[in-house]
């Protein structure tokens, strides 16, 4: 007889009422020990809330909780972590004026015989559980001086370090390269083989099925089901996920390119990038592709006028357009969609009404005096052109989902009613429903007669949306690729600074 395997969490019936929405509606959620889980679902599916509630952010209205088969009342993150749960979160949450030992210690700090803190235990035992996870980070550096993606391995260690049973991994991915996300695979296999349950959040499809064992989906608050990895496939999931059938989600209707628009002739830009050339054609989606450091967001800064670049020249609709300063590439038509979408694309305290006319305001102010009732109309008109979520127009951009938050920025270009549009990597966080809206408006726009330039670093995405793709390697242009001559092997050779395959 098999014996059975106790689960380090067990959430039963969960619900999760706030004032006025039920965000939660029965979510069960099971999590043994030495498993992955996925936790998938759109953005506002509920994915958030259990892990908070998980994490003794939120308490429950209804249902149970149990851990290693005993019933419990979670009561707040720091209790939580005594219970033996850890999270490591897209927005590292850590200290940032402290050191890594400091954050590996706080409010338990080691105390010597003489009563002071023990320093000198503080860094060797957070270079033992960093060297254990081969995380090469000084014990006594300040967090803040750390890269982005140190600091999220010094999470890890963080939550390794406090003995968790179970670690949560939220969007962890989002903001590290390859190689760093391969660093991080051979850390979750290593808690894996510790009996560790390992909860993993990702809209990204290939990681969920490359690393988790199961996976349960929510949507709109409630259980949809729970899966097992080997026994599914990716159209299944996404449509437990969606709710409908997606056979093809870059499959959008393009049209034939007309004239060219933009024309840059050898532009280049210190070490970011050099001597790069290419034109870009009205209704047609062009596509830059490179790995991280190849020089993509550069160019389009320079282009957009964010940035100066040093030599070179730029036409756009025929004219001259080396800008100084993006207000200039706004007045010639050029639309800009940052990657960082919440520092350099939304003033998140602002309503969605504000962040939609920020660009165009002169469309709604006359001799100095804004008409609100206009711009509350064209911020509706966007958002449900869109199919943003959101109670209202006057609702703050910082309380919307990811998804949402980017066709907040995408109505704020539409509004100026802009000729090119730049997206620079246009649904990093972004739910499989929301990716597929938004492919939508770029149909609409090419359809407009609009022109798409995109920037992706996840190729399936910009091979299956564009019609001819740049490719970069450390700031050269290695290549210009027609549709027909996309392959996964031809453009990674090139990406990764080789010639392509002759044909």
């Amino acid at each position: 007889m098999q014996e059975q395997i106790i689960p380090i969490v067990s959430m039963k019936g969960i619900v999760k009422e706030f004032p006025g929405v039920r965000a939660l509606s029965g979510v069960d959620l099971e999590l043994l020990p030495g498993e992955v889980h996925a936790l998938v679902g759109e953005n506002g599916a509920g994915k958030s809330t259990i892990i908070k509630i998980l994490m003794g952010v939120y308490s429950k209205t209804e249902g149970e909780i149990y851990l290693n088969g005993e019933k419990k009342e979670i009561k707040s993150p720091f209790h939580a972590q005594s219970l033996g749960l850890g999270a490591v979160y897209q927005d590292v949450n850590l200290a940032q004026h402290l050191s890594v030992a400091e954050n590996f210690f706080m409010g338990q700090l080691p105390r010597t015989k003489f009563g002071t803190v023990d320093y000198a235990r503080m860094y060797r035992e957070t270079k033992e559980t960093l060297d254990s996870i081969e995380v090469h980070a000084d014990p006594k550096a300040i967090i803040r001086t750390l890269p982005v993606a140190q600091q999220e391995m010094v999470a890890i260690g963080k939550t390794m370090h406090q003995k968790a049973k179970a670690v949560i991994f939220d969007e962890p991915t989002a903001l590290l390269t390859a190689d760093e996300t391969k660093q991080l695979f051979r850390i979750i296999k290593k808690l894996k083989q510790d009996g560790v349950g390992v909860l993993y959040i990702s809209h990204r499809m290939e990681e969920i099925f490359s690393i988790c064992d199961r996976a349960t989906v929510l949507k709109d608050g409630c259980f949809v089901g729970t899966v097992d990895m080997k026994n599914t496939d990716e159209d299944r999931l996404i449509s437990m996920m969606v709710g409908r059938n997606v056979n093809n989600m870059y499959q959008i209707e393009h049209v034939p390119p007309g004239e060219t628009i933009l024309k840059a002739e050898n532009i280049s830009r210190g070490t970011a990038f050099q001597n790069i050339s290419f034109e870009v054609k009205r209704g047609e989606i062009f596509g830059m592709f490179g790995l991280v450091g190849s020089g993509r967001t550069e160019i389009v800064r320079a282009i957009f006028g964010a940035d100066a670049k040093d030599s070179g020249k730029v036409t756009f609709m025929g004219k001259p357009a080396d800008f100084t300063r993006p207000v200039y590439g706004i007045q010639a038509g050029i639309a800009l969609l940052p990657e960082d979408r919440r520092a350099q694309g939304l003033a998140l305290g602002m309503s969605v009404a504000d962040n939609t006319n920020m660009v165009a305001v002169h469309k709604i102010t006359r001799l100095g005096i804004m008409n609100k009732g206009k711009g509350e109309r064209i911020a509706r008109e966007y958002a449900e052109k869109l199919r943003t979520k959101t109670p209202t127009v006057y609702q703050r951009v910082k309380n919307l989902s990811g998804g949402n938050q980017q066709k907040v920025v995408i109505s704020k270009w539409l509004a100026q009613d802009s000729d090119l549009f730049i997206f620079d990597e246009p649904t990093v966080g972004v739910d499989v429903g929301a990716k597929l809206e938004i492919y939508k408006v770029f149909e609409s726009l090419i359809k407009e007669g609009k022109t798409i330039i995109i920037i992706s670093s996840y190729l399936p995405e910009v091979m299956g949306l564009a019609d001819r793709m740049m490719v970069m390697y450390e700031g050269r242009q290695m290549g210009i690729i027609s549709r027909e001559e996309f392959t996964d092997e031809n453009i990674m050779r090139y990406a990764s600074g080789m010639k392509g395959k002759e044909s």
